[in-house]
């Protein structure tokens, strides 16, 4: 079977290192091509964001939060996908991010 194209690219920005490990296994098992990062400045310093179809962000992370993250996303990237994750499950910061445009939470 021949492919129809690329890859798609999905950009984990979390910062527990084990669960950011699982996710890119994961998903790596269903055929996307992933890059992984401890922190929003990692991606960002990377240059990669651009290329990605969508981004699996941590809500808490060091420095930049996951918030602020997709923020510089959405004007960077014109409202790129993105998935949110998070150990705090919190209705208002799930409206907040919702509100924001991300697909889920």
């Amino acid at each position: 079977m021949t492919e129809v194209g690329p890859r798609p690219l999905i950009a984990i920005v979390v910062d527990d290192e084990l669960f950011r490990h699982s996710i890119e296994r994961l998903l790596k098992a269903s055929g996307f091509r992933v890059e992984a990062f401890g922190s929003a400045e990692d991606l960002l310093q990377s240059g990669d964001a651009g290329g990605a179809a969508c981004f699996v962000l941590d809500m808490r992370l060091p420095g930049m939060s996951g918030l602020d993250l997709q923020r510089q996303l959405n004007v960077r990237e014109h409202q790129p996908s993105i998935v949110f994750v998070s150990a705090h499950d919190e209705p208002a910061m799930q409206t907040r991010v919702l509100r924001a445009g991300a697909i889920a939470f």
